[in-house]
């Protein structure tokens, strides 16, 4: 798996070279994982010793460390692991699909497909605009698999949610300290990510992020947005108190897809037609790696991707509703007050 996801990284490497993407938007800051208890500090030394078994480097950071990174004195310790990438996802995706378009690739935005069946040889695409018939269609919807009429009953979906600072002045980046641009994943994975980026990557601010919500109909309301970011707002303050009552400037949600047995749907579906769908919260990286692989399906080709997730097993079949959805938002928010600290 660390093998393929390199080649994933390696490909969006070669991608912003090729199409020019902004460099900013490409950072190989590596990955840290923050602690902040005692239990999420024992975490990091045991991955530490896993990282070591595998012959992966990582270094151990410990409280003065991360302050001087961060200006935070929340966490105990860091545990930063070299070679990841820090995406800036909104520069990196338009970089690459304005690569694309200039490659002569025709990419039609809020162009919502309502209907998807099969006619012939070929499978007809429907619009609100238009339709379209083609041999060979990839599906890269994530979660939306199930719109299709594909696992359903099998899939979770998530909305996380997230926000960001203001501009900070002068003045607030002096009080805060730390270095421009950093992020820290927390090791317990129901705790909160931060994130500072700088001018090179959208100006100085913080991102938070934490908090989740299973809603199979892959719809919430503002409220959900609201309360998450009233959670977030404490998160912050706790962190940054030289900070505290920052107003945020920004609050969104995103959607997620997970499977109980955490294997994504990359295969062919139907005569012609293919999937890359199900990150299982592992973002671009398996993004990446499944649509290449569904690519290659479609062009007849084999490869350690296409042999590694076609082996994968079927989605597990999720507990009926209302069960599903109410006793996992019940263990979710379980989770999260257990990982209020982190």
């Amino acid at each position: 798996m660390i093998a393929l996801n390199r080649q994933a990284i390696g490909f969006a490497d070669a991608a912003v070279a090729e199409y020019q993407i902004n460099a900013n938007y490409f950072d190989r800051a590596g990955k840290l994982n923050g602690a902040a208890s005692d239990a999420a500090h024992a975490h990091n030394e045991s991955y530490a010793a896993h990282l070591a078994s595998l012959g992966e480097s990582c270094e151990l950071l410990d409280r003065q460390a991360m302050k001087a990174l961060t200006g935070s004195g929340h966490y105990r310790s860091g545990l930063y692991t070299p070679g990841t990438v820090m995406l800036q996802p909104a520069g990196y995706i338009r970089g690459l699909a304005a690569g694309l378009v200039r490659e002569g690739v025709r990419l039609h935005e809020t162009s919502p497909v309502t209907a998807l069946t099969r006619e012939s040889d070929a499978w007809r695409v429907e619009t609100p605009g238009g339709r379209i018939s083609a041999g060979r269609v990839i599906l890269t919807v994530n979660g939306h698999l199930e719109s299709f009429g594909f696992e359903r009953g099998r899939l979770m979906q998530l909305f996380l949610y997230a926000v960001m600072t203001p501009e900070l002045d002068r003045d607030a980046l002096t009080r805060l300290g730390g270095r421009n641009r950093w992020g820290i994943t927390p090791s317990d994975p129901m705790g909160t990510t931060v994130r500072r980026i700088d001018t090179g990557q959208g100006g100085n601010r913080i991102v938070t992020r934490t908090c989740a919500t299973l809603a199979p109909g892959r719809r919430i309301g503002p409220g959900h947005v609201a309360r998450a970011a009233r959670i977030m707002q404490k998160k912050f303050d706790s962190r940054f108190p030289q900070l505290a009552g920052m107003k945020m400037e920004h609050a969104w949600a995103g959607h997620l897809c997970l499977t109980l047995n955490g294997v994504s749907v990359m295969r062919r579906l139907d005569d012609g037609l293919y999937s890359g769908c199900v990150q299982n919260g592992l973002g671009t990286t398996r993004g990446t790696l499944t649509g290449i692989g569904a690519a290659e399906l479609a062009c007849g080709m084999a490869s350690d991707i296409t042999r590694h997730f076609t082996a994968e097993a079927r989605p597990k079949r999720l507990p009926p509703q209302p069960f599903q959805q109410i006793g996992a938002n019940a263990v979710l928010r379980y989770k999260e007050w257990s990982a209020r600290d982190e």
